[in-house]
């Protein structure tokens, strides 16, 4: 029986090599990419090409619509990626506080092991954004991979 592998994915580098990591290292897995749309964080870019200056007010329909828009951008990029190492990939898409929506997926989709970035978005979040990383192994049911790349950080 396959392995069953949740990856976390944000946009950022670190969780663009977390992918990598999984699909090179369990190339017979089946990989979830799992996108979580936070609504307590106000500024939701966890792309680089979006301009926060022009970001809608907090909690508005308008923002709830960037945030899907820039989750598809998130999973085109999976795709490819998983399309580049030719390997099936699940998207699924998740709203609420992302350690948390992490680990209660673990739990839910009988999951075997997390693999995801030391960090997520750039910028001043990124600070806070590690602490997602230490939640979920603090608070994983199940085996953590935490993917660092000098490079990228």
């Amino acid at each position: 029986m396959s392995r069953q592998l949740l990856v976390p994915v944000d946009g950022s580098p670190l969780s663009k090599r977390a992918l990598e990591y999984a699909f090179e290292t369990h190339p017979d897995a089946t990989v979830v990419a799992l996108h979580v749309i936070d609504p307590s964080e106000p500024g939701y870019s966890s792309m680089t090409s979006v301009d926060v200056r022009n970001e809608p007010p907090h909690g508005s329909e308008a923002w709830f619509e960037r945030a899907a828009e820039e989750e598809e951008l998130v999973f085109e990029e999976v795709r490819e990626l998983a399309d580049e190492h030719d390997v099936a990939l699940t998207t699924e898409s998740k709203t609420g506080e992302p350690a948390r929506e992490i680990i209660d997926y673990a739990e839910d989709h009988d999951i075997d092991g997390i693999v995801l970035g030391g960090h997520g978005r750039l910028g001043p979040s990124r600070l806070l954004l590690g602490s997602v990383a230490e939640m979920v192994v603090a608070r994983s049911p199940v085996t953590v991979t935490v993917v660092r790349d000098a490079d990228t950080e």
